[in-house]
């Protein structure tokens, strides 16, 4: 109501013939597509006046990235274009609901009982939640709960049903919400040094809304209500959603239907008389999936007509029939299970994956979002990463961190009055503050989508990806030199238990007068759990190929660059003229 009454009072304040063409470019947002979507046409819903030059986009508004006055309007524009979220959206009206599960003590429990087949280390186990090696990433999952309790504006928002659930499952209605989005992303990183493992879900929530709703009006089908429906209920729950979207792709030089064996790519394999689908294959790097409730099924890439097999966006509870999954290890994961807190670096979170395996799992209609048109799988891709990709401030979150990290090493090693030690944390905050200044940009210059949600600036979460897959990899480099050769050669915990060890261990690895060894050790082992144990496959090698890899970010921003238009400002300044 709040954003309702300010933009209704920019209106007001503004001079009356300017109206008009504010009204104009607002409809101009929320227009839906008369023709098939791509990535330019993102482009120029988040840049209207890009498409041509300067006499494209005479009027505007702040929020539209002009700022020249708007002309006297000959005639009326037409009215602004109501959007299914502007009509599902909660006027404050009543009170506001509760969810079913508010405590990550309540959601916990609600990951047991549950009976999945899960293999982890060659064995089959059904009850995963009290394994050593998953409680970290179960723990870190329940921090998007605590958060939501410790801080419910940044954390929470009341949906469309009128519930206050996390925020991970918010429809984002503004740019301001997407801030938010990212302002808790970085926070969570901050409290758990770790993946979290929902922002996957609140990004395919987020581009299913709006694909759906394209599909929708371009072949008739009833794809977006269903949607709206299985939201309402998640957000009603305040379940945790999965997306998956990552399939094994085999040999990559071939599509889905070139491959040997069809089951490389999710795919509609039979289908039964009440509309309900028979899906087989695999996803695979599923962060997460083992905490959810349920997956947002989605195809990863682009498809063509004679793969509609493989043009299946559905959602899956995580203890559907069929469903087997395969537990991914990572670095030093064992370490979580000899006992000892200090050596796992960060003994309370941890990050999850795993491979996914679908053996003729059904899919009732009323939980089916594409089927079969293909041609919006591209959209649908490009959608997802640009919010996913924007999504990555978590890993300043996680520099935050190594930033508090390599500073307390430092003063621990009595080394932090050094000139080139200064300069190094200095840096850290600098590539830190790179990844979390794009990311912030792509939320700040949010544009809507004809269904009514908030789509980040395409080109800034495409550049905050690619700071991602670089900057942390130096920051893990610096704190590694800042911290000494120590980080990789500290004797065990177990050490510290032999009474011939400890005083010689006490006697010879202190540091700074007054800095314990204990502390010392706590400190190096988090480095080493960030920059080489569990928790650097969401630090770093997720930040490498996590929301696609270096390459595809590449294409994304050369396609969007606008080199000519940058030409012609150039030669411009420089009072070229060509014939």
């Amino acid at each position: 109501q709040t954003q309702q009454n300010s933009f209704r009072a920019s209106i007001d304040m503004a001079p009356a013939a300017a109206r008009p063409s504010r009204l104009a470019a607002l409809a101009g947002h929320v227009r839906a597509p008369s023709k098939e979507l791509d990535i330019e046409d993102l482009a120029r819903l988040a840049w209207p006046d890009a498409a041509g030059g300067e006499s494209a986009s005479p009027s505007g508004c702040g929020s539209c990235g002009s700022l020249r006055p708007a002309p006297v309007a000959s005639t009326p524009p037409p009215a602004a274009v109501a959007t299914p979220l502007d009509a599902l959206r909660w006027t404050g009206d009543g009170p506001v609901g509760e969810p079913e599960i508010k405590t990550a003590e309540q959601y916990i429990e609600t990951l047991r009982g549950r009976n999945l087949r899960v293999v982890i280390l060659g064995e089959m186990v059904s009850e995963f939640v009290d394994h050593p090696l998953v409680w970290p990433s179960v723990n870190c999952m329940a921090e998007t709960f605590r958060i939501g309790v410790d801080d419910p504006d940044l954390a929470t928002a009341v949906g469309f049903t009128g519930v206050r659930m996390s925020r991970f499952l918010h429809v984002a209605e503004s740019a301001q919400d997407l801030v938010k989005q990212s302002m808790m992303q970085r926070e969570l990183g901050r409290r758990t040094g770790s993946c979290f493992q929902r922002c996957v879900g609140m990004d395919a929530i987020n581009s299913m809304w709006g694909t759906t709703y394209d599909i929708d009006k371009k072949h008739g089908t009833k794809y977006h209500q269903r949607f709206q429906q299985y939201v309402s209920m998640c957000q009603k729950k305040n379940a945790v959603i999965g997306g998956a979207m990552t399939d094994p792709k085999g040999d990559r030089s071939l599509n889905c239907v070139q491959q040997e064996d069809p089951d490389l790519f999710v795919h509609v394999h039979a289908r039964k008389p009440d509309g309900t689908l028979v899906l087989r294959g695999s996803k695979i790097h599923q962060t997460g999936v083992l905490n959810s409730h349920s997956m947002i099924v989605m195809p990863g890439q682009r498809l063509v007509e004679e793969e509609k097999a493989y043009a299946v966006a559905c959602a899956v509870p995580i203890d559907a029939k069929g469903l087997t999954y395969i537990y991914g290890r990572q670095s030093c994961d064992l370490r979580a299970m000899e006992g000892s807190e200090i050596d796992q670096g960060n003994a309370k979170y941890g990050g999850q994956e795993a491979i996914v395996v679908f053996e003729d799992v059904e899919v009732p209609p009323e939980f089916v979002f594409m089927d079969g048109e293909y041609e919006f799988a591209q959209l649908l891709v490009e959608r997802f990463t640009a919010y996913h990709r924007r999504s990555y401030i978590c890993k300043a979150g996680l520099g935050d961190v190594m930033l508090g990290a390599a500073a307390t090493i430092s003063d621990y090693n009595g080394t932090s009055k050094a000139s080139h030690v200064k300069d190094k944390i200095i840096e850290i905050a600098y590539l830190n503050e790179n990844i979390a200044g794009t990311a912030l940009a792509a939320s700040y210059g949010g544009k809507a989508m004809p269904a009514g949600n908030f789509l980040p600036d395409v080109l800034m979460a495409n550049i905050c990806k690619h700071n991602v897959t670089k900057f942390p990899y130096e920051i893990a480099r610096l704190t590694q030199d800042l911290a000494g050769g120590l980080l990789v050669t500290l004797p065990a915990d177990k050490e510290w238990e032999n009474d011939i060890a400890r005083p010689l261990l006490e006697k010879f690895l202190v540091g700074k007068k007054g800095v314990t060894v204990e502390n010392r050790r706590r400190i190096l082992r988090l480095i080493e759990n960030m920059t080489m144990g569990r928790n650097a496959v969401g630090y770093l090698s997720e930040s490498m190929h996590g929301a696609g890899s270096p390459q595809a970010q590449r294409v994304i921003i050369q396609r969007l660059m606008d080199v000519d238009k940058k030409k012609d400002l150039a030669k411009r300044l420089a009072g070229v003229t060509e014939k």
